[in-house]
Order: C-alpha cells, then sequence, then structure tokens
C-alpha cells in the first residue's frame, strides 16, 4: 500500500530538516524530569513570567476592560479601575468593529498602527508610515513571513549572525533556503567584523548562492553584546554594496544594561546617512511586547516596520498576511499600550514608572550577577551582557569530557548540559544548538530567574562545574586562556 500524506517518509523533507535546540533535547528532558517531581529551573528560553516577573497593572487593566467591555458600564468601575486605564479601554474599543472578538485589518488595527508609526516617529527623528506597519503575532511571525518573501529555492541564502537564535535557521530551512553564516568574534565582545561578512558572501557565492538578505539581531541573542553605531553603518553601507535587505532584529531595545553603548535603531542610522543609502536600502525592523519589562510573551503581539520596500511588494505581503485573516486583537492592543504608555500627570504614570524600572535595573543585576558567577567558575569565561535576556559563557571542556561526551553519543555541550540539568534542575541551551566555531563550547541561559535566588542558582551551578571539571581533568592547572 501507498504511503499515506502524512506517514513519517512521506512528509515534506523541509520540515525534517528543521532543528529547534530551544525546546530541543535538553527542554524534553527537562519536563520528563519536572513530571518525575524534581524542581526544574527553565532558563533555556527567554520567557519572563514563567520565571516570576509580575505583569504591569496599567496594560492588564485596560486590556481586562476591553475583554469584559461590560465593566465599563458597571457604576462601581472607577472604584476599582483607574480613570486612564477605563479612558484607554474606551478608546481601544472604539478603535476595532464589534471588540476583542472580531477580525481586525489584516495588518492590524489602524489606531494602533499609528500610534507604532507615532513611536518609531519619537524614538528615531524621522517619519513613520502606519501603511508600512504591520502587527503580527510575536516578532516571529512577522519574520516568517518576511523570509518567506525573500526565499524562492534553496540557491537563496541569507546572511545570518552565529551564534544565532534559532527562529531564523529553522524558518530558513522550512523555506527551502540556504542559511549563509558570519561568525560574531567572542574576544571582540561578540563584534561584527565587515571582512568576515564579505568572506561569507564570496564562500557562498563560489557554491552558487545567491545572497539575497541579511539578519542582525540587536541587542543580541543569545550573545547580549549592543551594536555600536559605526557597526551599525558598516552593516548598512555593506548591504548597500551587496544589494541585500536587512532585517532588523530589535525586540531587545529596551534591554539595555550599560550606559556606554545604548540602543539605536537600524532605521535612525540609515536615515541620518543621508542619500543614496536612505532611499536605496531595504530594511525591516521587528519589535514585540515579549521582551524588553512587558515580557508579556504569552501575548504574541508583534509588528514590523518597512522602509523602501516597493508599494507593489507591499501589497503581496498584505495578501500573505491575509491569508491569517488578522493577527490576534488583545496583542495589538498590548502592542499599542507598549508604544504609548502612560505619560506624566496621568494617574496611572508613577506606578508604572516604578513597576518598569524596577524590572530593568533587577535585570541590569541580574545580567552582573550571572555573568561575575560564570568566571568565577574553573574553565568557564563570559562577556557581560550588555543588553537582551541571555548569559552565553563559554564552557572549556577538558579532552576528557569531551572524549567522554562521543562515547555516549553526544555533542559535547549538549553531554555538559545534561549533566548540569540531572545535576542541579537548572536547564539551559547547548551553544551547539545556536552554532559556534568548531571546538568551541558555550551553553545559553537566560538571566530571568528571580533576583533573591540568583545566588543559590550561581552557587549550585559552580559546585556542578567545578565537580565536572575535577573530574574530567588530567591536571589541575587546565588553561582559563
Amino acid at each position: 500500500m501507498a504511503p499515506k500524506a502524512l506517514d513519517y517518509d512521506s512528509l515534506n523533507e523541509n520540515v525534517k530538516k528543521v532543528q529547534y535546540a530551544v525546546r530541543g533535547e535538553l527542554y524534553l528532558r527537562a519536563s520528563e524530569l519536572q513530571k518525575e517531581g524534581k524542581k526544574i529551573i527553565f532558563t533555556n528560553v527567554g520567557n519572563p513570567h514563567a520565571l516570576g516577573q509580575r505583569p504591569l497593572t496599567f496594560p492588564r487593566q485596560v486590556v481586562a476592560l476591553c475583554q469584559a467591555p461590560f465593566l465599563l458600564d458597571d457604576p462601581n468601575v472607577g472604584l476599582i479601575f483607574p480613570a486612564d486605564a477605563i479612558a484607554r479601554a474606551k478608546h481601544y474599543l472604539s478603535l476595532t468593529s464589534g471588540g476583542l472578538g472580531a477580525y481586525s485589518d489584516s495588518r492590524g488595527v489602524p489606531g494602533v498602527r499609528k500610534e507604532v508609526a507615532e513611536f518609531i516617529e519619537r524614538r528615531d527623528g524621522y517619519p513613520s508610515d502606519p501603511e508600512l506597519i504591520f502587527l503580527t503575532d510575536g516578532a516571529s511571525k512577522g519574520v516568517m513571513q518576511m523570509l518567506n518573501c525573500i526565499i524562492r529555492g534553496e540557491g537563496d541564502g541569507v546572511l545570518v549572525p552565529v551564534p544565532q537564535y534559532p527562529l531564523y535557521s529553522a524558518t530558513i530551512s522550512l523555506f527551502g533556503g540556504s542559511l549563509v553564516p558570519y561568525y560574531l568574534e567572542e574576544t571582540a565582545n561578540w563584534g561584527l567584523d565587515i571582512n568576515d561578512l564579505r568572506q561569507s558572501v564570496v564562500q557562498a557565492r563560489s557554491k552558487g548562492i545567491t545572497v539575497r538578505a541579511m539578519v542582525i539581531i540587536n541587542p543580541g541573542n543569545p550573545t547580549g553584546q549592543c551594536l555600536s553605531e559605526a557597526n551599525l553603518r558598516e552593516i548598512l553601507h555593506f548591504c548597500y554594496q551587496e544589494n541585500l535587505v536587512l532585517l532588523g532584529d530589535e525586540v531587545y531595545q529596551q534591554n539595555v544594561y550599560q550606559d556606554q553603548r545604548p540602543f539605536v535603531s537600524s532605521k535612525k542610522v540609515l536615515m541620518d546617512m543621508g542619500l543614496p543609502f536612505s532611499k536605496e536600502v531595504q530594511l525591516v525592523s521587528f519589535h514585540t511586547v515579549s521582551k524588553g519589562y512587558w515580557g508579556e510573551c504569552g501575548q504574541r503581539g508583534g509588528y514590523f516596520e518597512m522602509t523602501n520596500i516597493p508599494p507593489k511588494t507591499v501589497d503581496e505581503i498584505y495578501k500573505i498576511a491575509s491569508i491569517s485573516l488578522s493577527p490576534n486583537v488583545p496583542a495589538q492592543i498590548f502592542m499599542g499600550l507598549m508604544v504609548n504608555p502612560p505619560k506624566p500627570g496621568d494617574i496611572s504614570y508613577d506606578q508604572f514608572v516604578r513597576e518598569s524600572k524596577g524590572i530593568l535595573e533587577s535585570l541590569r543585576r541580574r545580567a552582573r550577577l550571572m555573568t561575575d558567577g560564570f568566571n568565577s567558575c574553573r574553565n568557564v569565561v563570559c562577556n557581560f551582557t550588555e543588553g537582551a535576556m541571555y548569559s552565553f559563557p563559554q564552557i572549556r571542556l577538558p579532552p576528557k569530557a569531551v572524549e567522554a561526551a562521543k562515547k555516549a553519543g553526544k555533542v559535547p555541550d549538549v553531554f555538559y548540559c545534561l549533566r548540569l540539568l540531572e545535576a542541579t534542575g537548572i536547564s539551559t541551551v547547548p551553544g551547539s544548538g545556536f552554532g559556534q566555531k568548531e571546538g568551541v563550547f558555550h551553553l545559553r541561559t537566560t538571566i530571568l530567574p528571580a533576583e533573591e535566588d540568583m545566588p543559590a542558582i550561581m552557587e549550585s551551578f559552580k559546585k556542578f562545574n567545578d565537580e565536572f571539571m575535577e573530574q574530567y581533568e588530567d591536571y589541575r592547572g587546565y588553561s582559563r586562556m
């Protein structure tokens, strides 16, 4: 009998090629251990609320009222909800045709897109067109929509930073394209060298690949670095020379933990560069409500803004978005609230600032605690987390540990991370899931566990790591260099 369409052997081969380490072998093992009753600390995914971060009060009040509009008719509503939350709920309900239960335009509610455009204008000092902003179910959906438009077949390549967030490698595999890696330099604080970038393009072309787009993640995931303005200018210049679309993943723009290199958007740098660049380089920038100090991952709110994309292409992207009818509407309201939060003088302003500042200041301290903790461990070295939500320490595995991993049929950093999980309950992602240089091993962990739990977590990591190194080292003086 012929195989059925959903038998494994007759599945779309691109689906089988997809690898996604953030929810891979480690995560599955951690879930098993959790079912057996072991306490697991899931640091494998940037999921702030799952690790105890409290939601911001004001946006939840507004969305609660939008979800239950009958509360607005209750004479006691003003006793429970502040007047500015009530006013904002009425504002968002007036923008929808039928409340949160009705489809919106496939690009998102026009009034919310206008709020996003105003936010971008305030941030960058340049106009933004709401018609070129699409609201999406999280930034991931937007990235997938754009890659789907760019990739025509396996001859099309996309430059992706390595280490990279596996959304990119997985989606490029799914759409049958080719990932063209460019390596970030760990010893230069995960900086980007334009010569390496050129080399990657030359190599790809020698294999017959047409490089069509470049991805940057700024601040970096998993590497946590913030790109300097000079670096962004070089990148945009490179995209202009090589005729590439730049996909700017800027979802961590609020997560910056140092003052030397603040976040600067790709759009601002591009506009600052002036002609011909500002009119020629095609740019798509992504943002989300899942990160920053909001951490509203489960709400799935995001947007992308297109710069220098021809109108006919925008129409095609709209057509593809229309297949899903509409992005989820509550998430669009979260996005509106994120880009247009309470202002000085509003009733909720002081509480909103107190809550958001508290989260960001705590993340800044946790970034330091974690980096210092890793650097105090034997054979572990870690760059400071300048931004985003992750630490990406390099684990210098002794040859005997690499040998033991081979015998167990495991990639060396997977072997280490599995042992760490079994011993401590800390669930991380091996560096091999993000890509890394040959013979170099890392792990990624979020900096999101509660601040008061952090010292104990780092202590338990250190105890495991130092015992592991003791077990596999032939001599005490294993080099940290």
